[in-house]
């Protein structure tokens, strides 16, 4: 057997732009793809963490995802989350291509938010905040600025030297425009005033409790939430999705994996009927709410990275 092509994390940032990843996610869902084909992502306890893996298959190849959820890696230097990529000829379902995991997942959450931000969010956003200071977070910053000319960023992270860190990068990702980039704790007084002026927040972080509060988010803004795929998780509050529109990728999924949706559903905040998808949106069968916030709840799935794969294995 000929030995699979590696494509590493470099070539990987080479290869895709943030926003043509958004179009390949976009169009994909345009073009009649059925997220409920993918099968359910597989866990398993290991050591402080979990290993999953997330298959898929369309018509032209096959792919699975395996990778390791750590949360005591950063603090070791490591990234929480690490994987490896495996793309496979779809009939004779021979491995073809192995790609840095890691790298797949930083480029496609983004993009999968930035197909609901560039529907769901005000045509203006003058202010976003995000919460969370690792890779997401300037993934998601750097997915906003492809689609909207942002010209404040507020990074609200646990550690005011990593929020920081973060918000110099950010700082630097705007090539046509001012950009402000500030760091804020999530103690930090100024955190409420910030979520309050924002047309978009982020919430890309480890919590599994709500970290901002429910009445915080203006009518017409866009809240996007990555942070966790576990049903007793959460980022957001019961309330801020009971007034909300909230969108999700998967029906079914969510129903297994989407905590924040689950939960409000469970104490009679939300009613699972109201819940509508990403296809929705980009079709047109549901369009952005101006009269309450807009909620996309994202928990990733597995033919997101194999629309990724695909691309970047083309020579």
């Amino acid at each position: 057997m000929q030995q699979p092509r590696w494509v590493d994390a470099a070539t990987v940032r080479r290869s895709l732009s943030p926003d043509r990843a958004r179009r390949l996610i976009r169009r994909e869902l345009a073009d009649g793809l059925d997220p409920a084909s993918d099968p359910p992502r597989l866990a398993a306890p290991a050591g402080d963490g979990q290993l999953l893996v997330m298959p898929s298959t369309n018509r032209r190849a096959a792919g699975v995802k395996v990778l390791s959820v750590a949360p005591g890696n950063p603090a070791r230097g490591l990234d929480r989350i690490q994987a490896v990529y495996v793309l496979l000829d779809a009939d004779t379902l021979t491995p073809s291509v192995l790609v840095d995991g890691t790298a797949v997942t930083s480029l496609r959450t983004p993009a999968v938010s930035a197909v609901a931000i560039e529907a769901l969010a005000p045509a203006e956003v003058e202010s976003a905040v995000i919460f969370g200071s690792g890779p997401q977070a300037l993934g998601h910053a750097e997915a906003l600025l492809a689609i909207r000319h942002t010209s404040s960023v507020t990074v609200v992270g646990r550690r005011a030297e990593a929020a920081r860190s973060t918000a110099q990068r950010i700082s630097g990702l705007a090539s046509t425009h001012r950009l402000t980039a500030r760091a804020l704790t999530v103690d930090d007084p100024q955190v409420e005033a910030a979520v309050r002026e924002a047309q978009v927040v982020v919430t890309a972080t480890s919590a599994a409790t709500p970290v901002l509060g429910d009445d915080w988010v203006a009518d017409g803004a866009c809240v996007v939430a990555i942070g966790s795929h576990e049903p007793h998780r959460r980022e957001l509050g019961s309330a801020l999705l009971g007034r909300s529109l909230v969108i999700v990728e998967d029906l079914g999924t969510a129903h297994r994996e989407a905590g924040d949706v689950i939960l409000a559903a469970a104490q009679g905040a939300l009613d699972w009927n109201d819940v509508r998808t990403l296809q929705d949106v980009v079709l047109g069968r549901v369009e952005r709410a101006t009269d309450r916030p807009n909620v996309f709840k994202s928990v990733g799935m597995a033919w997101q990275d194999l629309v990724i794969a695909e691309q970047l294995a083309r020579p």
